[in-house]
């Protein structure tokens, strides 16, 4: 059978549907040739861990918590608890304290002991004796005693008199009654003031 010749209508027809087709081919194409030259999505970003800053370095505390913490003073931390003199140690200040040590509470008769650690007040008295006001490190110390009697003087925060003065060569400070002690460690540091330690129990009058 010989084959018809197409209409005009049946031409444009499947011209149509050879574009489209055509069309749908090249949109697909590009399609995946996009997808391949896209780079990757990169993943989110991890945020850096967080460092907690550094602890402030706070060894230095005041007087009555930096003498509570050294073994060899612990008759001396007893004393000023049963004396009611923790605040006052705390307080600004500045001090310097001369430290007896356990050792020179040792030494002083038991019945001594017994009697001031009964009555708070004579007992602040004795603490109040080897607390001088203002700040007297080792320099400030030897500066005062570069003078012709080679002695100096301080006076407690209960107004009482200590001399000082280098007896063979070793600083010795001795109290109203003549009752003498050694320094045998100075400078220990405090928020407000100075320790140092004496191997005597100084008296006031």
């Amino acid at each position: 059978m010989q084959q018809q010749p197409l209409n005009k209508i049946e031409l444009n027809m499947k011209k149509s549907i050879l574009i489209v087709a055509a069309a749908l081919t090249i949109g697909l194409l590009t399609n995946n040739v996009f997808a391949q030259t896209q780079p990757a999505t990169p993943a989110p970003a991890t945020p850096p861990a967080q460092t907690a800053p550094a602890a402030k370095a706070d060894s230095v505390k005041d007087i009555d918590a930096t003498i509570a913490n050294v073994a060899d003073l612990s008759s001396l931390t007893a004393d000023i608890k049963a004396a009611n003199l923790d605040a006052s140690l705390k307080a600004v200040g500045p001090f310097t304290v001369f430290a007896p040590d356990n050792a020179a509470f040792s030494a002083l008769p038991k019945t001594t002991l017994d009697s001031l650690m009964k009555d708070p007040v004579k007992l602040a008295t004795l603490v109040n004796a080897h607390v001088v006001a203002g700040t007297y490190d080792k320099k400030g110390i030897i500066k005062a005693l570069t003078n012709a009697t080679r002695t100096a003087t301080l006076k407690t925060v209960d107004g009482q008199t200590l001399t000082i003065a280098v007896v063979n060569k070793k600083v010795q400070i001795k109290d109203a009654h003549g009752n003498t002690a050694e320094i045998t460690s100075f400078d220990t540091p405090a928020t407000n003031g100075v320790i140092h330690g004496v191997n005597g129990v100084l008296m006031a009058k």
